[in-house]
């Protein structure tokens, strides 16, 4: 771990003047405040408070403060900054005035979630697919849902309009000391996909949204936008965010079944199937925090890859749950999340769901069921499932769940205010 000290000297030795303390609210939107390297020394002493409503916007008491405790382990230079004069982050936790983390804030909940788990020797590593679209700007640098490729998936250039973006996204992900593993293009047109290797839970999510950070940043210097909307438009393809899940106790991968008699498709031996299990048997109420907003559904509804049915498979490219057995590497992939989600409320959850069907030995029923269950059809469906899961409860607390739905709530209800063009074009001249 590092030290306040050894940060001190990196920014020294750096030319770093500048330091932006970070955090997300419970959505996962990222914000923070800008200080000067020499202001740093002050974070220690709850120097730097916030109000509440930055959180939960009006719903909290706004005369609450928050302060920010920086995690120096989350310490990198921003390459995309003035090298002279450079621009540093630090992904903070949220505190309240004294010192003690703020149970409600993303970070603190997943933390907890993973200390429950070391406690029963559990470690859990977390391997995002993250995928987003390349758009044009109009003339005032406003996003727009434009795009002139064509390419599909895995096309390479001329084909491929985003592929320098692109290049240079991984270049600068490596430079601030992420593993790339590969990039490509996917199969919406204006779709990339950029994968770094597998990281303890926590820093994966932190790892996320530095990601989402830096890759919005680069997109802006090629004159494009970077949204992780899932659903931009509804001719093609939405974009997810797969989390393969790993679980370890005393360095053992405890999903490998290496002693399957199918070596061609292995089944996942018993401690994976009750993880899966519980991922399935919650996977409605995971689906409020995991896939977020109004736009999560019409994504899910799609008919394109993204998974309905409440099912797992080894193969199966639209189930929910998908087992890989790679050796010492098995995994379970969750398919549904999409970019949308609080990563650490995302990996918080589904890795409590988990160990919630290994506790109880929650069967996941047969390889790719046809009768299978399916997500909410939208937000509201979702939110009431939230509310009846004790479990989820018990992982988020009533409070946060209490403030979560009624924020999401009005969410929904601003949706169903709008008359869409949709419905004009439908119904104006008919009725």
């Amino acid at each position: 771990m590092r030290t306040k000290q050894e940060i001190m000297q990196i920014i020294e030795e750096e030319d770093v003047e500048f330091v932006r303390l970070q955090f997300t609210d419970i959505f996962g939107n990222l914000k923070n405040i800008a200080i000067t390297t020499v202001q740093l020394e002050k974070t220690e002493s709850n120097k730097y408070a916030f109000e509440a409503s930055a959180l939960f916007d009006d719903l909290y008491d706004p005369e609450e403060e928050l302060y920010l405790t920086p995690d120096f382990d989350s310490f990198v230079i921003l390459p995309w900054r003035p090298q002279q004069g450079k621009v540093c982050k630090l992904i903070c936790d949220i505190c309240d005035i004294n010192g003690k983390l703020f149970d409600m804030s993303p970070r603190a909940i997943l933390s907890k979630t993973l200390e429950a788990a070391h406690k029963k020797g559990y470690s859990f590593e977390i391997d995002p697919e993250c995928e987003f679209f390349l758009f044009h700007t109009d003339e005032n640098g406003v996003a727009t849902t434009i795009t002139h490729e064509k390419a599909g998936y895995l096309d390479v250039g001329p084909a491929d309009l985003g592929e320098n973006a692109r290049r240079d996204m991984v270049l600068t992900l490596e430079d601030m000391g992420f593993e790339i593993e590969s990039s490509h293009h996917e199969k919406a047109p204006a779709q990339h996909e950029i994968d770094f290797a597998q990281s303890e839970a926590m820093d994966a999510a932190d790892a996320l949204m530095t990601f989402k950070f830096a890759i919005r940043s680069i997109a802006k210097r090629f004159g494009l936008y970077a949204t992780f909307m899932p659903k931009p438009r509804g001719d093609i393809a939405g974009s997810g965010m797969h989390l393969n899940i790993s679980m370890y106790k005393d360095g053992v991968n405890l999903f490998d079944n290496m002693q399957t008699e199918d070596t061609m498709n292995p089944a996942p031996n018993e401690i994976a199937s009750y993880f899966i299990g519980g991922i399935m048997e919650h996977a409605q109420a995971l689906c409020a925090i995991c896939n977020p907003i109004v736009n999560s559904y019409k994504r899910i509804l799609s008919g394109f890859d993204a998974p309905r049915d409440i099912s797992w498979d080894v193969k199966g490219e639209k189930s929910l749950i998908k087992y890989h057995a790679k050796n010492q590497d098995s995994r379970i992939e969750l398919r549904f999340p999409d970019p949308a989600a609080n990563p650490y409320l995302a990996i918080a959850v589904c890795i409590q769901a988990g160990l919630d069907g290994i506790e109880r030995k929650v069967s996941p029923g047969e390889c790719n069921a046809r009768n299978a269950k399916s997500l909410p059809g939208n937000l509201k469906d979702a939110l009431e499932k939230l509310k009846k899961d004790e479990m989820m409860k018990a992982v988020l607390g009533e409070k946060f769940v209490k403030l979560y739905t009624q924020m999401k709530y009005n969410e929904w209800n601003d949706y169903m205010l709008q008359v869409s063009d949709w419905e004009v074009e439908k119904y104006l001249a008919k009725m």
